[in-house]
């Protein structure tokens, strides 16, 4: 059996990625033998229908299980059509997840936890309210708020992630959430510093 774990890079030491059609990777896993595989996701670029081809690029890989953050309804659909469990509100490293649903502490989840194009406003670049937020002076405060939260139906607000999760749940989920903002971050400044670099 193969388990698909979206993720931030293409190694098992990497974090699990909260968006599941827009993930930046795919682990596919053998959790009996921990050989793995990373695949690049095609689908992060597209502007509709990313969750449906995640799930059907999923599918296709022979995966039985899903482990990830966050699920649309469209990449849920697709994903149980295929007879592939779905197990959301999952973060932490690659690793530690399949090693926590072969312990038995994943259970698997009957419907979406997002509402459609959660995490479209996520990625390096693609959003988070960056160039309104911080690129004309009006502070992280309304990029990350106005443009990033919202768009991710994240908070009070958000129906799936917050009543589905207990507490530390929702705070390990959070810290997960922050630190790929960060590493985000660190490669728009690198970008940045090269950029700069380039006009010297």
């Amino acid at each position: 059996m193969k388990i698909a774990v979206s993720a931030t890079g293409p190694t098992l030491d990497a974090m699990v990625d909260p968006r599941l059609g827009r993930c930046e990777y795919f682990i596919i896993v053998d959790p009996e033998t921990m050989e793995f595989e990373g695949i690049q996701n095609s689908s992060t670029a597209l502007m509709h229908g990313a969750g449906i081809q995640t799930a059907q690029m999923i599918a296709n890989k022979g995966a039985k299980v899903v482990l990830t953050g966050n699920c649309g309804p469209n990449a849920f659909q697709t994903l149980s059509a295929a007879g592939i469990q779905v197990i959301t509100g999952v973060s932490g490293k690659v690793r530690e997840a399949v090693e926590r649903y072969k312990r038995g502490e994943l259970k698997p989840t009957n419907q979406a936890n997002v509402s459609s194009h959660f995490g479209s406003g996520m990625g390096a670049g693609r959003g988070m309210g960056m160039g309104r937020g911080m690129g004309m002076g009006r502070g992280m405060g309304r990029g990350m708020m106005g443009g990033g939260f919202q768009g991710m139906n994240y908070g009070p607000a958000m129906p799936g992630a917050s009543s589905e999760m207990t507490r530390e749940e929702e705070l390990k989920f959070l810290k997960n959430q922050a630190q790929l903002i960060s590493q985000q971050l660190e490669q728009i400044n690198k970008r940045i510093r090269e950029l700069e670099q380039e006009e010297k």
